[in-house]
């Protein structure tokens, strides 16, 4: 699951100058970094879905998350808010309880 704030969203729209309809794709990239796991970390991009795991639509965006890439949250919910101090976006993963 995703979940993006409103002030989030808009944040997407501000810094990548997106308008309703369009679409953020969250992946793995090799990093130095990375909480989740080391060695990657979540990159964007503004895409397409094309085969997508996860979506969520806020504020007119589509935020997704592609099939291939699922691996990187097994596990874990990606919670995306705005830190207004810090006048950028930040990730928390949430642990996933168990299946029904």
């Amino acid at each position: 699951m995703i979940k993006v704030t409103h002030e989030a969203a808009d944040w997407f729209k501000r810094e990548l100058g997106l308008e309703a309809g369009q679409a953020v794709r969250f992946f793995a990239r090799y990093s130095a970094g990375g909480n989740l796991h080391p060695g990657f970390s979540l990159g964007i991009d503004v895409d397409r879905p094309v085969s997508p795991g996860i979506t969520s639509v806020v504020e007119g965006i589509t935020f997704f998350m592609e099939e291939r890439d699922m691996w990187y949250l097994n596990g874990y919910h990606l919670n995306v808010s705005y830190d207004q101090g810090l006048g950028d976006i930040e990730y928390e993963y949430e642990a996933a309880g168990p299946p029904n």
